[in-house]
């Protein structure tokens, strides 16, 4: 690499930082705390409620893995914190419950990437009065924080487990479908980075999170 694309790599570093450990820690985070409401403290006894990134950070899906992508400049960006645990035993009904707890992290992604939009926004009033370097990098930031975001939440809904989306909709299957759904588990990995090899998941991905992303910005 010469000196500008190390640049241009470390810039956008820089902007995919802070969004991007939160959108993905705060996720997690957001499953644990509604585990606590819906009578499970296994997440809060670990201190996995903190919306620390530090008490969440997976060295490979947080590090390693958005960094290689974002170094080869791939066209899908992703990545996952350590799944919060959660004892089904303390849940008063199970399969309704774990279906909220798992909807709580789209749903927290979701809140974050308006919450961007509205960082935005205020720059861009700033911007004609204070043209600063610092609030153009925060545009940046914000706007990966958008996209980002609104990427998890709809990545997340995907139905292949350990993905939300998949206990979400054994919600709504009889036992056995949903038995058969979740032995897809230890394989959800390796059917991800299929659809992603063979173009497959952001043809999936890329309606709704357009349709998503025009939802967001009528908010404000």
């Amino acid at each position: 690499m010469d000196n500008a694309q190390v640049s241009a790599f470390l810039y956008n570093f820089s902007i995919w930082l802070i969004p991007g450990l939160f959108a993905i820690t705060v996720h997690e985070a957001a499953h644990g705390i509604c585990a606590l409401w819906y009578g499970d403290k296994t997440a809060f006894f670990l201190d996995r409620t903190s919306l620390s990134p530090f008490k969440h950070i997976d060295p490979v899906g947080t590090v390693i893995v958005p960094l290689l992508l974002l170094f080869t400049q791939s066209s899908f960006l992703f990545g996952w914190a350590k799944p919060v645990p959660i004892n089904q035993r303390n849940l008063k009904n199970p399969v309704r419950d774990m279906a909220v707890i798992a909807l709580a992290g789209p749903a927290a992604n979701i809140i974050m990437a308006i919450l961007w939009v509205a960082i935005a926004k205020l720059c861009f009033l700033l911007l004609p009065t204070y043209p600063i370097p610092q609030l153009d990098w925060l545009v940046q930031s914000a706007r990966v924080g958008i996209f980002f975001n609104l990427l998890l939440a709809v990545f997340n809904m995907l139905p292949i487990p350990p993905l939300d989306g998949s206990k979400i909709l054994a919600a709504f299957l009889p036992f056995f479908l949903a038995d058969q759904l979740n032995q897809l588990e230890p394989y959800g990995l390796l059917i991800v980075m299929a659809l992603l090899l063979t173009g497959i998941l952001p043809a999936l991905v890329g309606p709704p999170l357009y349709g998503l992303f025009q939802l967001v910005q009528l908010v404000l």
